[in-house]
Formats: structure tokens, C-alpha cells, sequence
């Protein structure tokens, strides 16, 4: 059995088992760390949340965005601008919020699922920087610069704690959500496309369509991280939607894989930790970062999860192998030991 058949066929006991263990210790993480710790498993959450929403695009449809923060960002001004300015309930406000993150992203996605490769990333760029250019010129609405303050939380999440579990929950029903999604028909209609747009639209598919879906639902994603964003912070600005953010959001996918749900969480994991642990103890660390990227680029071309996947199919590869079996070039001398003792 070759190495990547092995890969596909972790035993599901050990799947569920991993994630049973994992789903306990987030459950478990604030009574075994302090605040700063949850405030940091907090943020890989919702960046997490917003990783997977570009993977839909980017590793099951084949349609990398380079925009997405600007999704992000019209949500978190929406929601934070009817509560902070107009003094909505946080439920009317994010309802509001999400249903206009929907209507631009199926606008954005109209403009650019007509175009591949290149010519889609460039796209979405100009989408996301229009984005920013609006969050730094419509002041009277987003304060430009200054961005929207005080932006708060539900009453039933406003400790450091209670939000914690209130994103966990938030993060564990998108991430069900997205799994029922790249499993169902329609998700593998979107790895069809991902693999070869012409034979789909031979076989009859509505290719141009599926991506527009998949397009407007990935920005619904993002739109909800764009909440979980701003209520954490209780702030934002037009740095939270410039494109060096969605840039990271795109290192956070290929760092962890592409095509997988687990990939961008792990990305998302490992991008968030650097930046507030490693930040802490070495100046320069987005040098370690970068190191890390070309690590992964050179070595690990599928991700952390990729990695993951050739390293348990190497150690199947290890338990199949027969005990007794004797290592090269020991049969000859084994004949002619046989040989001399029977005399032959």
C-alpha cells in the first residue's frame, strides 16, 4: 500500500480519540492557565474560523483570495458601528452585520469568479484594499484612523473566560458547519472544480455558479470571525482589514495545508503563538516566522497536515514490515551456513 493510501486511512477510533482529547482540553484551558494564555487560545480560535473561510476558496475550489480581511472588516464595522454608535442589541447588530457581509461578498464574488489563477488573487486584492480605503476615508461612520472603540460584548460573555467559551462554541458549530459542507455533493462539486473546471462543465456542471456559492459563503465565515474580531478586541481599524492581514490569513492556510480543515487552524495555531509568545522573548521575530514559512515551503509543500499524514504513513509502513524478516544480503550467507552443516 503505497504511502499516501496509508495517510487516508487513520483509524477513525484514533480520529475520534484525538479529537475527544483535543475538545477536552479547550473546554479544560481556563482552569489550567492564566488569563493571557486563554486570551491567546481566544484569538487562534476566530483567526482559525477566518483561515478555514479562505481554505473553502482557496484549497477546496482552487480560488486563493487575497482579500478576505476586508470581509472580515466589513462585518466587524457593521456589527460594531449599530452597537457602539447607535447603541443596538448585540443580536439585531450582528444579524444586520452578517446579512450585509453576505450581500458584498456575493457582489465581490460576482466580479471575480469569472477569473482564475492570478488574475483572481489580483481581484480580490483590489477588493479587500477597497475595503480598507473606505474604513480610513468614511471617517464619520469609521472613524478612519482612529477606528470604533467600545464596541461590546454580550452581557453573558464580558469576562475574559466567558468570551472564551463563547467563541469555542461559536468556532465549534462554523467548523461542523464547513465539515457537513466539503463532504455534502456540493463540496464535492467544489473539488471537481478545483481539479479540472472543463470536464465538470462537460459533465453539466454550473461551474461559474458553484464558485459564486462557495465564494459568498466562505465571506459568511469570515464575516463571523469579523465578529468574534471585534468583540474580543472591543476596537477596530483600518489596519484589521489592510492586506497584510489577509495576507496572513493566506500563510496561515499553507502553513497548515491546504484542503483540510485541520491545516488552517494549525496555521492559525502556530502564526498567533509567534506573534504573542515568541514576540515576547526574541526582537526579531518575524524572522523566525519567515523561517518557519520556507521550512514548510521546502520540506512540508502540504502543511503541517501533510507532515503529519507522510509521518503516520511511514510508521504504518514500519508496523507492516515482518519481524524475522532478515536485512538485505544476509540470505546468501545463510545458504552457505546450511550448506557447511548438512555437508552438502
Amino acid at each position: 500500500m503505497r504511502a499516501a493510501a496509508l495517510a487516508r486511512h487513520i483509524p477513525a477510533p484514533l480520529q475520534l480519540g484525538l479529537l475527544a482529547a483535543a475538545l477536552v482540553l479547550a473546554i479544560a484551558l481556563p482552569y489550567l492557565t492564566s488569563s493571557f494564555y486563554v486570551s491567546v487560545a481566544t484569538q487562534i480560535l476566530f483567526f482559525g474560523l477566518l483561515a478555514m473561510s479562505i481554505d473553502l476558496l482557496g484549497g477546496y475550489t482552487g480560488l486563493m483570495p487575497l482579500g478576505h480581511a476586508g470581509v472580515l472588516g466589513i462585518s466587524a464595522y457593521t456589527m460594531g458601528y449599530l452597537v457602539s454608535r447607535l447603541r443596538w442589541g448585540w443580536v439585531e447588530a450582528a444579524g444586520v452585520a452578517l446579512a450585509l457581509t453576505v450581500l458584498v461578498s456575493l457582489l465581490f464574488g460576482f466580479l471575480a469568479v469569472r477569473t482564475r489563477g492570478i488574475f483572481f488573487v489580483m481581484i480580490t486584492m483590489a477588493e479587500g484594499m477597497l475595503v480598507w480605503g473606505l474604513a480610513y476615508r468614511w471617517a464619520s461612520v469609521t472613524g478612519a484612523e482612529n477606528g470604533i472603540r467600545g464596541i461590546a460584548r454580550p452581557a453573558f460573555a464580558t469576562l475574559y473566560w466567558q468570551y472564551y467559551y463563547f467563541a469555542l462554541v461559536v468556532f465549534l458549530l462554523c467548523a461542523l458547519a464547513l465539515w457537513l459542507l466539503v463532504r455534502s455533493p456540493f463540496g464535492l462539486t467544489l473539488r471537481g472544480i478545483r481539479e479540472s473546471e472543463s470536464r465538470m462543465r462537460t459533465l453539466g456542471y454550473n461551474v461559474t455558479l458553484h464558485k459564486l456559492l462557495a465564494f459568498t459563503i466562505s465571506g459568511f465565515f469570515a464575516g463571523v470571525a469579523g465578529l468574534l474580531y471585534a468583540w474580543y478586541n472591543q476596537y477596530i481599524s483600518p489596519s484589521s482589514v489592510h492586506i497584510s492581514a489577509s495576507t496572513e490569513g493566506l500563510l496561515m492556510v499553507v502553513l497548515g495545508g491546504a484542503g483540510t480543515l485541520l491545516g488552517p487552524v494549525l496555521g492559525a495555531a502556530v502564526i498567533v503563538a509567534v506573534k504573542n509568545l515568541l514576540s515576547m522573548y526574541v526582537a526579531r521575530w518575524p524572522t523566525v516566522l519567515g523561517l518557519i514559512f520556507i521550512v514548510v515551503v521546502l520540506f512540508a509543500k502540504d502543511g503541517l497536515v501533510g507532515l503529519g499524514r507522510r509521518g503516520w504513513a511511514a510508521w504504518q509502513q514500519r508496523q507492516q514490515r515482518p519481524v524475522s524478516a532478515a536485512p538485505p544480503g544476509a540470505y546468501p550467507m545463510a545458504v552457505d551456513e546450511e550448506r557447511a552443516a548438512t555437508g552438502s
